[in-house]
Parts: C-alpha cells; sequence; structure tokens
C-alpha cells in the first residue's frame, strides 16, 4: 500500500506542478500582490520554466516534452513584453496545440505516422514477441496499418480542434476565466482523445497483436524501426 502511495505520488508530481503552479501563482500575483494582468501572466509563465530548466540539468538529458513546456513560457513571456496584450499570450499556448496537430497529420499523409512512437511501448508491453508480432503486422496488415493511420489522426484532429477552442476562448471569456478553463480544456482533450483513439485503433492494434502471437509466428527478422518502414 505505502508503495503505491508512493508511487501514485510521485506520477502525479509532475502535473500538479505543472498546472498548479501557473495558475496559482498567476491568482497569487494579480489577486493577492495587485500585480496587472500581463505581468501576473508573464511571471506566472517563469516557475514552469524554471522547473523544466532544472528538471533537464538534473537528468543531464533533453526530454522532448519538457523542452516544449521551456518554448512555451518563452514565447509567453516574449508575447507579454511585444504585444502588451493578455488574450494573446492565452491563445499562444493553442499555438502550439495546431503546430503538433498539423504536423501528426502531415505525418499521416506521408505515411509516417508521428503518434506511433508513443503508442507502441503500450501495446508491445517490453514484450519481444508482441515487438515482433507488432512489426509483422505491420508489413502485412492492411488493417493494422489503418488502425495505426487512424491513432494519429484522431490526435491531429483533436489536438486542432483544443486549439480553435482555446483561441475562441480567449478572445469571448474574462481573461481570468480563461486562465483555468484552458487547462481544463487542454486536460479534457487529453483524456477524451485517449479514449476515443484507444477504442478506435489501439484497442483493436492490440486484439490484432494478441492474435498474432497465439497465431505461434516465428520472430520476425531485423526490421527498420515502426516510424521508417515502407508502406
Amino acid at each position: 500500500m505505502t508503495t503505491n502511495t508512493g508511487s501514485t505520488k510521485k506520477n502525479l508530481a509532475p502535473l500538479l506542478l505543472d498546472v498548479a503552479m501557473p495558475i496559482g501563482s498567476y491568482y497569487l500575483l494579480k489577486s493577492g500582490f495587485g500585480m496587472g494582468t500581463v505581468a501576473a501572466l508573464g511571471w506566472s509563465s517563469v516557475l514552469p520554466a524554471v522547473r523544466t530548466v532544472w528538471g533537464i540539468a538534473v537528468e543531464r538529458k533533453v526530454n522532448a516534452f519538457a523542452a516544449l513546456i521551456l518554448f512555451v513560457n518563452v514565447v509567453g513571456l516574449s508575447l507579454s513584453l511585444v504585444a502588451g496584450d493578455p488574450r494573446l499570450m492565452l491563445a499562444k499556448d493553442s499555438g502550439v496545440s495546431s503546430a503538433i496537430g498539423i504536423g501528426v497529420l502531415v505525418s499521416v499523409a506521408m505515411g509516417r505516422p508521428m503518434m506511433t512512437a508513443g503508442m507502441k511501448p503500450w501495446l508491445v508491453k517490453g514484450d519481444p514477441e508482441r515487438e515482433a508480432a507488432f512489426e509483422r503486422l505491420l508489413i502485412g496488415s492492411a488493417a493494422f496499418r489503418r488502425a495505426e493511420r487512424r491513432f494519429s489522426v484522431v490526435w491531429g484532429v483533436a489536438l486542432l480542434g483544443e486549439c480553435v477552442a482555446r483561441i475562441v476562448g480567449a478572445y469571448t471569456l474574462p481573461v481570468d476565466t480563461m486562465v483555468w478553463l484552458g487547462t481544463v480544456v487542454m486536460i479534457g482533450t487529453i483524456g477524451v482523445t485517449a479514449v476515443v483513439s484507444g477504442g478506435l485503433a489501439a484497442g483493436p492494434m492490440a486484439d490484432m497483436i494478441a492474435g498474432e502471437v497465439k497465431g505461434g509466428h516465428a520472430p520476425a527478422p531485423a526490421v527498420l524501426p515502426s516510424l521508417v518502414v515502407a508502406r
């Protein structure tokens, strides 16, 4: 029980820090210290940026998601100095979502679904047999490849939808509301998309992998990584 609790806290800590720190510091600076909206938004972006830099320095490696968070915060601070528009600062986060969403959809059109890299570890579970089955299906099953593309399409469309929703909210709702609602929209989008993409793509792919493993096929020969294999 203690181990599970410690593991839960460890897994939730980054999310709590990334979400609670910018929102809490915004309201503290604005309401508690009487700071202006633009200044409060700008300075509240410093805390997650510092945490990101510290994590990279301690781990001695560049984490793609940490780098993305850092980029977003740096852009936010730059916009606060150049534009002085709090609504533009709120909308800038959606720009990152749209860029990722477009990138995902382009990768599907090019035959290299970007989201496969994040999905594959959950499907193969570190099992060599499942890994071999994944690669065999990727080469020999049109249904498997369609599901692979569908997974990325769902995520790409969802990220673009989140972008539109947050931009509309940034320019139609009060700034104080969008500070917390933007985060709710982001978390909600991730949660719903995970469920939908799982049902439409990841779940069927997992079933096909299980069936392939039970079929008793010999391990597949070495192939190129799944994201660069010829379709």
